[in-house]
């Protein structure tokens, strides 16, 4: 009889832990997540290069008149 207990509990640990496995739902936001950090990062990148050049060009036109 208390076999059967034992079994039953473990039958119903392990379908807890295949629930908890088989979700997706983490993973796609940790995925949208580093999705987003990498395009923040690329455009944090692309305006300091921009600002930069536009500065220098500023500064050229600046001197020039």
């Amino acid at each position: 009889m208390n076999t059967v207990f034992v079994m039953r509990g473990l039958r119903n640990i392990s379908k807890k832990l295949n629930h908890l496995l088989g979700r997706q739902d983490g993973v796609t936001a940790i995925e949208y997540a580093l999705i987003a950090a990498l395009i923040a990062l690329v455009i944090i990148v692309a305006v300091t290069a921009i600002g930069t050049n536009l500065s220098g060009t500023f500064n050229f036109i600046a001197t020039s008149i």
